[in-house]
């Protein structure tokens, strides 16, 4: 089953606002009983894209729920397996079109995979480790995991006082990078929020900033020169996600780390940003999102792909 939810109404950022867009919750409900309880798996997707409860109810719950429950489950575990259920969820699906529908089988391949987890007793990332560690020259699981505060997003009245107490509330709980929105205002606004937040950090803190995608070129480059000025962790989605001639030629104007990939939604879509979009391998960030981009069974394509 499934919820759909509406996102917060006041915050946007440089394309746009939040007060229409709804993200959907999955539960995967089992037959497998712990505890006297079912066990229950549980996706969402992010308020970044709209929920797709539509095209879950109408092409890929119908599927599963019609399969052979045999055809869903581990040859060698008592358990499902999340690339049975991936296959079945695909099944009568024409290659390309990786839009929306890439949502909808992402959060439920993120509710499958818990489910799996948690019959297997085992956190997700251990368990990630023990079946494909090896696959990537992982030898055990690490339990540590780079994070980040991404906020900074523009919201009626916030000010630049409204904005320093949010990025120093994320400081403050221990994070040692922020992030924060760009393109939403004039450039000489969003540089004078820029270096509000850098006069809050101390040492080994850093400043991220996303466009999210809403640049041309000229404008990207714009800003890649005005962001030259600063020591930023990264300078993320400047132009459209499937621009990789924007973002190979942005290479040439900013030589600090740059950052994209969140909104690409496929295994093809992340190799020809490879391919084609001047990705520097010594500072560039790829920023793959599992839960978006057809959930862990593609994204474990997509690693493949890079090794």
């Amino acid at each position: 089953f499934f919820l759909t939810r509406p996102g917060n109404p006041r915050i946007r950022h440089a394309l746009i606002h939040f007060s229409k867009t709804t993200l959907c919750r999955v539960a995967v409900v089992t037959d497998v009983v712990r505890d006297g309880k079912p066990v229950i798996g549980y996706g969402f997707n992010s308020n970044g894209r709209y929920g797709q409860g539509a095209l879950m109810r109408e092409r890929f719950i119908p599927r599963v729920l019609e399969a052979e429950a045999a055809s869903l489950l581990d040859d060698t575990r008592d358990n499902l397996d999340p690339h049975k259920v991936w296959a079945t969820l695909m099944s009568n699906e024409k290659p390309g079109g990786h839009g929306e529908r890439s949502v909808a089988v992402g959060t439920i391949d993120m509710a499958v995979w818990d489910a799996v987890a948690k019959i297997e007793g085992k956190p997700l990332f251990h368990l990630l480790a023990e079946r494909y560690g090896a696959r990537y020259g992982v030898k055990q699981a690490n339990r540590k995991v780079f994070v980040y505060a991404a906020g900074g997003y523009y919201w009626p009245g916030q000010g630049l006082e409204g904005l320093e107490r949010e990025m120093r509330s994320y400081l403050d709980r221990g994070y040692s990078v922020v992030k924060k929105k760009i393109g939403g205002a004039s450039l000489a606004e969003d540089c004078q929020r820029i270096e509000a937040v850098l006069k809050l950090l101390g040492p080994g803190q850093r400043l991220a900033v996303d466009a999210n995608g809403r640049f041309d070129l000229k404008t990207a480059i714009e800003y890649a020169k005005a962001l030259s000025q600063y020591d930023l962790f990264w300078y993320e989605e400047a132009g459209d996600p499937l621009d990789y001639a924007l973002q190979a030629e942005l290479a040439n104007h900013y030589a600090k780390p740059m950052a994209t990939g969140e909104n690409l939604f496929s295994m093809q879509d992340a190799r020809n940003l490879i391919r084609y979009g001047g990705m520097r391998p010594d500072r560039d960030w790829l920023q793959f999102d599992c839960a978006l981009s057809y959930g862990l069974v593609e994204y474990l394509r997509t690693l493949d792909m890079l090794k």
